[in-house]
């Protein structure tokens, strides 16, 4: 990796004099301990190599915004920042929108622009490769498949997915609370549309009564919305093995930290999806992780891309609960930057706890951009700076920049020609993607779907148990009077069989009694 730039002297002055208004900028800046290097400090247009801007690295579980407009650079930040923490033995999960991020697994190409932008801002490139594990939802894509169970993903989460609204959500809840006391597991799709089809059936429609608050045509709006979307070919991102986030936690052998890159190309048209999956990684890693408190450095820094998708229409009770999860996992150790194009889309509870800032370029070419914009101004401490004007007339790879400080007070707004990654800018070639994914430790363990029994078994087999045979011998007359009232209901049968009163010991001590959920109504696991 590029050795850092000198640090200025506590003055702000250098090799160089800089202009005195920016030296209490650049002062801001001269951090003691291990930081990651993020540019050069701009003033009136002019870059000052001798005035790195920085962040230190204890600070990188604080949170954090990268934002700015189509095509000012916010992936190249993603990958700057990735490719240091790495080689400072941090792991690091990215989400791949567009596909660009697959390079920081080879070293970079030199050339004018890279040797011009490493002079301006006092770096020395070197080209570098990063290690990186690919994955993709579902296998969908080039990546080890990452999937989920259905239990495991909870109905607040997958509400947001079906596009159910509050109700729905809670009835929703109610089904996921009758599957758990039932020990019936629900691994994928056809496991919880199984259940809600019961339910929903006249054989179920007591069953139904029993768990209280659930109508029938609440049960069958979200039976149709899941027939919907299973048929829409969304069924690959829920099932087993399901993906361990420990995994995400990996260093390489050579002690760096490992970049896990989620390429999202295959399933870009369905940004809910992706958007809600990237949560279930976050909010799983919040249930199994210890507190550890203030560290010298993250376990781990989680990239949420294209952040607005998560917020989009949430309803109050999502967003409370990704607004506690943002607030609570700091103390494990996870620091989470959203990625996005204004901080207007990014609500305020939410907002106010990320405390590193790096806003690229906005446009202001409507009145829409332009009260954007003055919002985005009023989030920023106050500096010397003529924000307005700066925020629309910076170029590609520049940014304002506030951080943390070693000590966690705000550092001052620095306007920043940000440095160039040293890994490849650009996608690989998808055959040696493909190559890599192959050679992963993980291929063996999450390649292969697996499909075993649950709930759509248990409740196949429980109602073909109870099917009464089709030729019944004729009972004398006087017992078939009396059957209505001695025979048990259908419902009765199924749920009073063996094969019935075996599911809640059929799948060990964790099912088989309800299960301990989370904010999001995700199930907690162990490991």
């Amino acid at each position: 990796m590029s050795d850092s730039a000198t640090t200025p002297a506590p003055d702000g002055s250098g090799p160089a004099q800089l202009p005195e208004p920016a030296r209490p900028i650049a002062a801001g800046y001269a951090f003691t301990g291990p930081a990651l290097d993020l540019g050069a400090l701009l003033w009136d247009g002019v870059c000052h190599p001798q005035a790195p801007v920085r962040v230190p690295l204890p600070m990188l579980n604080r949170h954090g915004l990268v934002a700015g407009a189509t095509g000012t650079g916010k992936t190249k930040t993603l990958q700057l920042i990735a490719e240091q923490l790495s080689a400072q033995g941090v792991p690091v999960f990215l989400a791949d929108v567009k596909g660009d991020l697959s390079g920081i697994a080879r070293p970079g190409q030199g050339g004018d622009r890279v040797s011009t932008r490493a002079a301006e801002t006092g770096q020395s490139w070197s080209a570098e490769g990063f290690p990186v594990e690919f994955l993709a939802l579902g296998g969908i894509g080039h990546g080890i498949p990452v999937r989920a169970t259905v239990t495991s993903f909870g109905p607040v989460l997958l509400s947001k997915v079906l596009g159910l609204n509050r109700t729905q959500e809670q009835s929703l809840g109610l089904i996921f609370h009758y599957a758990d006391t039932k020990g019936l597991e629900l691994i994928d799709l056809k496991d919880l549309r199984a259940v809600v089809a019961f339910l929903t059936s006249d054989e179920g429609k007591p069953e139904l009564k029993g768990i209280g608050g659930l109508s029938t045509a609440t049960a069958g709006v979200i039976l149709r919305s899941l027939t919907a979307f299973e048929a829409q070919g969304m069924a690959d991102f829920f099932g087993e093995p399901e993906f361990d986030t420990a995994d995400l936690l990996r260093l390489a052998p050579d002690g760096r930290g490992l970049v896990s890159v989620l390429e999202l190309p295959a399933v870009q048209d369905k940004p809910q999806l992706f958007s809600t999956f990237l949560m279930w990684l976050l909010a799983d890693l919040f249930h199994d992780l210890p507190e550890v408190g203030d560290v010298d450095k993250p376990k781990l820094v989680f990239f949420f891309d294209e952040a607005h998708l998560l917020f989009h229409d949430a309803s109050d009770a999502f967003l409370d609960a990704i607004t506690q999860t943002v607030r609570l996992i700091r103390s494990k150790g996870v620091g989470v930057f959203f990625v996005t194009q204004t901080p207007k889309d990014v609500p305020s509870d939410v907002l106010g706890q990320l405390g590193n800032r790096v806003q690229h370029a906005l446009r202001a070419f409507t009145p829409d951009d332009q009260k954007a914009l003055k919002a985005t101004v009023k989030t920023f401490p106050d500096s010397p700076y003529d924000l307005e004007e700066l925020l629309t007339g910076l170029g590609t790879g520049e940014a304002v920049i506030t951080v943390l400080s070693e000590n966690g007070a705000p550092t001052p707004v620095a306007a920043t020609r940000l440095r160039a990654p040293e890994s490849l800018m650009g996608p690989v070639d998808p055959a040696e993607l493909d190559r890599a994914v192959r050679e992963s430790p993980l291929y063996g363990r999450y390649a292969q779907a697996v499909d075993r029994e649950s709930a759509y078994e248990k409740l196949t087999a429980a109602q073909a148990q109870a099917q009464p045979p089709t030729e019944a011998p004729k009972a004398p007359r006087a017992k078939r009077e009396k059957a209505p009232a001695e025979d048990p209901s259908l419902v009765e049968q199924v749920v009073g069989s063996g094969m019935f009163k075996s599911l809640a010991r059929s799948v060990g001590t964790q099912l088989g009694r309800e299960i301990t959920r989370s904010l999001f109504g995700t199930a907690r696991r162990g490991r």
